[in-house]
């Protein structure tokens, strides 16, 4: 098994803005005071951008096209509708907000295949809507695919019975716990593990103070330190800035990135750095307009790409 991949699908923006439906519970996301087209032109920018620098060091990004008539505002992240497997297996997603039902599209299944890819089964949790029950992709799993590990912080986008049922499906052992941030003077829980959390090969990068729970925070702990990662804390106001919605990818012969955007980068200390680029180098990308609005960063962006060649 592999914990990078080398190829990653990207969905470009068409109708991108601050998601109503999503601010309820993702506070992170900021109202920007220019017109939603404005708004759009400027994530298509960061975003081509983006995937240029990508390409650039040899990262194979597959760019999907958002579909205008959905109306779907955070079409440009699509990890947590989906989530590839070495074994030919995608897991489809149950949203919490009704609009980003609407990403879910053969299309874009229908394109890997196109590329090469092979899928062999999909695993459907979408029927879980109808409960109100929620899991978001790999915004709400961090997988250690070498380890079998799965990290989930429960939120009221991760449910945790159906974490655990994915566990069983994908035969991961879970490693359940809550994160929280503070919001008007009160703990409230962290919409995604992929904001306070990211897993490279060797190391992982993590906010522990979000982890109010001693016991909780301990077997986090235990538990990487057990996989041989070095853990690298982050501060909350480092996470407010992105700093644990990293990537790493794989780019021209399987050199490592860790991949992230420049507010990310510019909120880690000197010793961080340092930290982090024994590990692998460092690409930073601006993304501030799809930061404010969408309340997700570079993680969110991509999904990775683990299935077969055929």
């Amino acid at each position: 098994m592999q914990q990078t991949t080398n190829t990653i699908l990207m969905i470009r923006p068409i109708s991108f803005r601050m998601n109503e439906q999503t601010a309820i519970n993702n506070y992170f996301q900021e109202n920007l005071d220019i017109k939603n087209a404005e708004i759009n032109a400027k994530a298509q920018e960061e975003f081509d951008a983006f995937v240029e620098k990508l390409r650039a060091v040899g990262v194979n990004v597959v760019v999907e096209q958002d579909d205008i008539l959905l109306d779907t505002p955070d079409s440009i992240f699509p990890n947590n509708w989906m989530s590839f497997h070495e074994n030919g297996n995608v897991g489809l997603y149950p949203m919490f907000a009704e609009n980003r039902r609407k990403e879910r599209r053969d299309e874009v299944f229908m394109r890997l295949e196109k590329e090469g890819f092979k899928i062999n089964n999909i695993v459907d949790y979408t029927a879980a809507e109808d409960e109100g029950v929620f899991l978001e992709g790999t915004g709400s799993l961090l997988l250690d695919r070498v380890n079998d590990k799965a990290y989930c912080a429960l939120s009221p986008r991760a449910d945790e019975g159906l974490f655990i049922e994915f566990c069983e499906d994908f035969e991961y052992t879970p490693v359940v716990f809550t994160a929280n941030q503070t919001v008007d003077g009160k703990r409230m829980a962290i919409y995604h593990t992929n904001v306070m959390m990211c897993l490279g090969e060797t190391f992982a990068v993590i906010c522990l103070d979000t982890i109010d729970d001693k016991k909780e925070r301990k077997n986090v702990i235990n538990n990487l330190k057990e996989d041989g990662k070095e853990i690298i804390k982050i501060t909350e106001s480092q996470m407010a800035n992105f700093a644990g919605n990293m990537l790493q990818v794989k780019g021209k012969d399987d050199k490592l990135y860790l991949v992230m955007s420049q507010a990310a980068y510019n909120s880690l200390s000197e010793a961080q750095i340092k930290s982090l680029e024994k590990h692998c180098e460092i690409l930073s990308s601006s993304l501030e307009t799809i930061e404010t609005c969408g309340g997700g960063s570079a993680r969110c962006m991509m999904a990775e790409v683990f299935l077969p060649k055929v």
